[in-house]
């Protein structure tokens, strides 16, 4: 597929447009290889960048506001082809960069991963007389070099002295580009939390150990110093503070169990890695956020690490636990937090955070880390990885602010506590019973939060082909793993290789009741249900005999449950479409169900 577009692109057009000794086309087709929203700006207006590649280079790019419906229509995607059609070449601060008025993506082209490996656009010989050559900029997504500043604290680990400034010579990656296949890259990352050291003994070894979150414009990693590179950086990492990380460092799967970030990968400091304390301080972000509403959180699978903000509505009084494990006491303060989704949900804080809480309640507070729990009903826990920010200076913060101000201090709440009998009372605003009819006449999941629904409904076709995939068996992981060879299963998340996978549920089935028919989504807990077994064993009796198999799938069919449902619109290229998840079934009650009936019958009115 690579090589069949890459002839489309205009090789060298990127470098021909800020050279004027070269002749530039007229409009150059290009890879679009990250595009990434700017923050919010002051008046409101989205904007955008994107960055392009014509294979020998790539370049920073800033869409026009005109152009904005590219990205938000999901026709301008990564991976993409683009015709420029009208442009600007600027030069902000010394660095190249190009305003886009106008361009075309070319979807007749498809999309693939980035072809080759493009350079940053370089300064012209001239300028490197001048200035130190730069790319992009400081905080750009595929490399800029800083300027040759002095950099303050810089530490190598294993030598007596710092070195002089050796990432103003080397290429800035972004975080989100840093993998097992990089070698020699320097990041520019703001540290936004720091553990304390924490120590180990078993059988086999001794030592310590300290962590540290890293951000840039483009994502975050986890990095890990241990022993000597614990006691060489501890004290030079200050959360706040932003910092050159220079390889050798090792990059290696993310153990996603003491992490609560997202990236696929972290960092391990080595005795040859070298950090040094940025002169500038000002050009990455403070911390990134990426929230799930409230309102959301009943279709969160357990245990996932998120991040959420809400208004304060209530502050618990510190209580103390003793672990079942270690049999320390453990401090504790449940918070109870509130949106405009209508919903609240207990929060738990602990040990320090827990004692010195003085968050007058009112106040808007962002919780970055915090797990998913399914104790009496949907609640959450902040992680001691995790943070916790008053009154953050971000949209969401003020939004929710001047909802509250207005509106919600009168609101009334659903609590997640109550969201496991609501299925049965019909009480919960979460699993309001609809008809298939009403599902689709109220547009139910077409806005942009999702909704959330009951439904009673028969089943009457089950999708038999993908009815489930080869998941990793480790606990926790679910992803999926790819076989090797025979007896081979690997899982690049755990970084393991396993004699056979655990194979899990990911049904698609079509359910009817009097008013219409609609497909529904459903996982492994809801597939076992159904089937009536584990996708592991039905696989196996697959594998044996099909007929057996499509007795079971009949089994399934023609059964009535009582689905709670999520609707949520999707994106697949350039359409979109409403996509309904089954978050959990259970079989009908008939005295229940009977005695729903008849609450539904008195609850008309009859002159």
């Amino acid at each position: 597929m690579a090589s069949d577009v890459a002839s489309h692109i205009s090789v060298g057009s990127l470098s021909a447009i800020f050279d004027d000794s070269k002749i530039a086309e007229r409009e150059p087709v290009v890879q679009c290889v990250q595009i990434k929203p700017l923050p919010p700006q002051p008046n409101g207006q989205e904007r955008y960048r994107a960055v392009f590649s014509d294979i020998s280079n790539y370049v920073q790019t800033m869409l026009a506001t005109q152009a904005n419906h590219f990205v938000t229509n999901g026709i301008l995607r990564k991976g993409c082809f683009v015709r420029l059609k009208s442009f600007q070449a600027n030069a902000v601060k010394g660095k190249k960069i190009l305003i886009i008025l106008d361009l075309e993506v070319l979807t007749e082209l498809g999309e693939c991963e980035k072809i080759g490996e493009p350079k940053p656009l370089e300064s012209k010989p001239e300028e490197d007389e001048k200035t130190q050559p730069t790319t992009i900029s400081t905080n750009g997504f595929y490399g800029t070099k800083p300027q040759n500043t002095h950099a303050q604290g810089s530490i190598r680990p294993g030598h007596a002295r710092p070195p002089s400034s050796t990432s103003a010579h080397a290429t800035i990656y972004p975080i989100e580009a840093i993998s097992p296949y990089s070698h020699k890259w320097t990041i520019k990352a703001r540290c936004t939390s720091k553990s304390s050291i924490k120590t180990w003994h078993n059988s086999n070894s001794e030592g310590k150990l300290f962590s540290v979150n890293l951000l840039d414009d483009s994502g975050e990693i986890r990095a890990t110093g241990f022993n000597e590179q614990c006691d060489m950086l501890y004290d030079l990492f200050q959360e706040g503070s932003v910092y050159y990380i220079s390889s050798p460092c090792r990059v290696q799967i993310a153990k996603k169990q003491f992490s609560n970030l997202s990236n696929d990968y972290e960092l391990t400091f080595e005795k040859d890695t070298i950090v040094e304390k940025a002169e500038d301080q000002h050009d990455v972000p403070q911390i990134r956020f990426n929230f799930t509403s409230i309102g959301d959180l009943q279709s969160v699978e357990k245990d996932t690490t998120i991040d959420v903000i809400g208004v304060l509505k209530d502050v618990g009084e510190i209580t103390q636990i003793t672990s079942k494990t270690t049999n320390k006491p453990y401090d504790k303060r449940e918070l109870t937090l509130v949106d405009n989704t209508g919903f609240s949900v207990r929060l738990t804080v602990w040990g320090s955070t827990a004692t010195n809480f003085n968050v007058m309640p009112e106040s808007v507070v962002a919780f970055k880390g915090v797990k998913v729990s399914d104790f009496g009903g949907r609640s959450l826990s902040l992680l001691s990885s995790g943070t916790m920010t008053v009154d953050p200076d971000i949209e969401e913060a003020h939004k929710l602010k001047g909802w509250y101000d207005a509106q919600g201090r009168s609101d009334t709440f659903t609590s997640h506590a109550s969201m496991s009998s609501a299925l049965t009372t019909g009480n919960g605003r979460l699993d309001q019973y609809k008809t298939i009819a009403q599902i689709r006449e109220e547009q139910l999941g077409m806005s942009q939060d999702a909704d959330f629904f009951s439904l009673k409904a028969t089943i009457i076709y089950i999708k038999q082909d993908n009815v489930s995939y080869p998941a990793c068996p480790s606990q926790g992981c679910n992803k999926k793993v790819t076989e090797l060879d025979p007896g081979q299963w690997r899982c690049e998340r755990c970084d393991k290789t396993y004699p056979r996978p655990e194979y899990r549920y990911i049904m698609l089935i079509n359910v009817s009741d009097h008013t219409g028919q609609l497909w529904l989504s459903c996982f492994d807990e809801v597939g076992r249900l159904v089937m009536g077994t584990t996708a592991d064993h039905f696989m196996e009796i697959r594998a044996e005999d099909e007929k057996a198999a499509g007795e079971i799938f009949q089994e399934a069919n023609c059964r009535m449950w009582n689905f709670r449902c999520k609707a949520k619109t999707d994106h697949f290229g350039d359409q979109q479409r409403v996509r309904y998840q089954v978050s959990s079934a259970k079989p009908i009650g008939y005295s229940e169900e009977a005695s729903r009936l008849a609450d539904l019958i008195r609850s008309y009115s009859i002159e």
